[in-house]
């Protein structure tokens, strides 16, 4: 069932959105070569900490951490490491969720660390513009499944894949909920989108194939083929008047 947000529902969404966009805004100041995974993930809680608010990964199905740290080919749900340094023209996905009054913020974003190849920049422009033609199509009548057909058409144009395995999701004071986004499929199916649906959409692309293997640490997702991943996310609600992007 796809749950209905109030306006004032919408704005407890809004006040976590902004925890995780200010906490986003705070560890990309501390990414640089030689920089742990672990620092930024102490420099994010200690942010999230101070705002009154819960990180919203610690301890989720038992995840030790408080963002995901995806490096390189790692797609999504990196732990972070003291063992795991930052070096010049790698890439390092950053996934953020934050708990205030009950509501769940969650964004992610993947930044270049000191100067990385043209083609690995341009996987993170693509990708990054895909999540925004998926935002583009969250309006009121639509399909859940045009925004999945915005993301994988522009991704595949660009010579990129979309991650199959893992989607999007519908948001609120649970981190997962009802409906499932996947950034691939046909448009003008699933469900209307309705004012008052939260949706987080996040566009996991590949410099190579979409498949994906989970690690021994039952955690962490890389690329079949080693290939770099870049991975950008919004949560947004649907209104009237348009798609409210409440992580910018």
């Amino acid at each position: 069932m796809i749950i209905l947000k109030s306006e004032r529902e919408l704005q407890y969404l809004y006040d976590a959105g902004q925890i995780v966009a200010k906490t986003h805004k705070e560890v990309k100041k501390a990414v640089k070569p030689g920089v742990t995974t672990f620092e930024l993930d102490q420099a994010a809680e200690e942010y999230i900490n101070s705002r009154q608010a819960k990180p919203a990964f610690k301890g989720y199905n038992g995840f030790p951490a408080t963002i995901c740290a995806s490096v390189n080919e790692q797609v999504v749900h990196g732990i972070p490491s003291r063992l795991q340094q930052l070096k010049s023209g790698d890439i390092i996905s950053i996934d953020i969720g934050a708990v205030i009054n009950n509501y769940v913020g969650d964004a992610a974003v993947t930044l270049p660390v000191g100067e990385v190849e043209d083609e690995v920049r341009r996987l993170l422009d693509v990708t990054e513009q895909a999540l925004y033609k998926g935002i583009e199509m969250a309006t009121v009548n639509n399909r859940l499944s045009d925004i999945s057909h915005a993301v994988q058409s522009f991704v595949e144009k660009n010579n990129f894949s979309v991650v199959r395995d893992y989607v999007g999701h519908g948001i609120g004071r649970s981190m997962h909920e009802e409906p499932q986004i996947p950034n691939f499929g046909m448009p003008g199916r699933g469900p209307r989108l309705k004012a008052g649906m939260a949706l987080a959409i996040e566009p996991m692309v590949n410099m190579g194939t979409y498949e994906v293997e989970t690690l021994h640490d039952n955690w962490t997702v890389v690329t079949k083929d080693r290939k770099r991943s870049a991975h950008f996310e919004h949560t947004i609600a649907v209104k009237d008047e348009g798609p409210w992007i409440l992580t910018r």
